[in-house]
């Protein structure tokens, strides 16, 4: 067994499976006089690929980034992992999103002027993790991925498709309770598109990682376990 196999089945076999991997209730908020979430509850169980959809304006990133803890709700509760995050703040707040969530955005926000292993390690080094320690996970991960050969590489040089596979790699680095993910195929051609829709199947098949997806694309929200659609700053 390779070491990120290996690394992937300590945790499913020695980690503690709950019921509800996130949980969030009464979620509203407001930006001025807008209003933009209007109580919104979902549970997302481990495992679970959930894809949120709607029309523009829904509050379907909204809601992903307070869910994310990358903004805060003006009400509501958070519960990821059974840690109630609404009561988390500064460090410890940055710590834990650090570590229990893994985030895949439409542009892929690759730093430039690093590799493609590099940039897959950047979540491992700001948690403090040893250089070797991080490197022998994720190249792994890039193996995984397709991308064995173009470790090396650095964004500039790689196609969309790659670099996206980049971004997963990053956000699978710190082995996260969750991956979010927003608009993760809006940037890509139709083969890179079903190509990404079957790495997230396969990820969840193989080491039940759990998704949320925010997404436009009918066929990936499809492929999920469950949709959600948000009308208004609801979940319909």
């Amino acid at each position: 067994m390779d070491a990120f196999n290996y690394f992937y089945a300590s945790q499913i076999l020695f980690k503690p499976i709950h019921l509800n991997m996130l949980k969030a209730t009464g979620i509203f908020k407001n930006y001025g006089s807008l209003q933009v979430l209007k109580g919104v509850d979902i549970e997302i169980s481990k495992g679970e690929i959930v894809s949120i959809a709607g029309s523009s304006g829904a509050g379907k990133s909204t809601l992903l980034h307070i869910l994310g803890t990358l903004d805060v709700a003006d009400k509501g509760e958070i519960y990821l992992d059974n840690t109630p995050v609404f009561k988390l703040n500064g460090k410890k707040l940055a710590a834990f999103r650090n570590k229990h969530i893994g985030f895949v955005f439409q542009f892929h926000h690759l730093l430039p002027e690093f590799t493609a292993l590099e940039n897959v390690c950047i979540p491992g080094w700001i948690a403090g993790r040893k250089t070797k320690e991080v490197q022998e996970k994720a190249l792994p991960l890039l193996e995984l991925l397709g991308l064995k050969d173009r470790s090396e590489h650095k964004p500039g040089e790689l196609s969309g498709g790659e670099q996206q596979r980049v971004a997963v790699a990053r956000a699978l680095i710190n082995n996260p309770s969750i991956v979010m993910a927003d608009e993760p195929t809006g940037n890509l051609d139709s083969a890179n598109a079903k190509e990404l829709h079957n790495l997230f199947i396969d990820l969840r098949n193989r080491f039940q990682q759990t998704f949320l997806i925010v997404t436009h694309n009918e066929e990936l929200a499809q492929m999920s376990d469950r949709i959600l659609h948000m009308k208004d700053g609801k979940m319909f």
